[in-house]
């Protein structure tokens, strides 16, 4: 497995406040706009899992497998070229500043792992800004 680590963010909200949004995914309704449908396409989620599509990849399902509240949203891929871990980390080190960081595994074969892992990092890091910035 492989490990890619977005830098940490500051989000100015309590750690509880964040993670009623982010462990409910119907809550990426308000988040929809945002999503630049020249690289995600076909954008379906529910409570607990999201599904696109991402040109040359394919659809990718994440599926919530874990929760444990105001710390950790754990997500693992039930549709996906290669199996993928990802960890939403949140730690609240003052009443209004929690920071966020998300971890993600990911079982890369070795031969195409010098395409895919600078994308894999940037997207985590581009995951982890957008969710920092949004509107709790």
């Amino acid at each position: 497995m492989t490990e890619f680590v977005s830098g940490i963010k500051s989000i100015p909200h309590n750690d509880e406040r964040i993670f009623a949004i982010l462990s409910d995914l119907s809550n990426l309704e308000k988040l929809k706009d945002r999503i630049p449908q020249d690289k995600i396409k076909d954008f379906e989620f529910d409570s607990d899992s999201c599904s696109f599509t991402v040109d040359p990849v394919g659809k990718i399902t994440f599926q919530i497998v874990e929760r444990e509240p105001n710390k950790t949203i754990k997500f693992a891929t039930t549709n996906s070229p290669v199996p993928l871990f990802l960890w939403v980390q949140l730690k609240q080190v003052e009443e209004n500043d929690t920071r966020l960081k998300i971890t993600t595994r990911a079982d890369i074969p070795v031969f195409i792992k010098p395409m895919i892992s600078k994308p894999l990092q940037d997207g985590i890091d581009k995951i982890a800004e957008v969710l920092a910035n949004l509107p709790y």
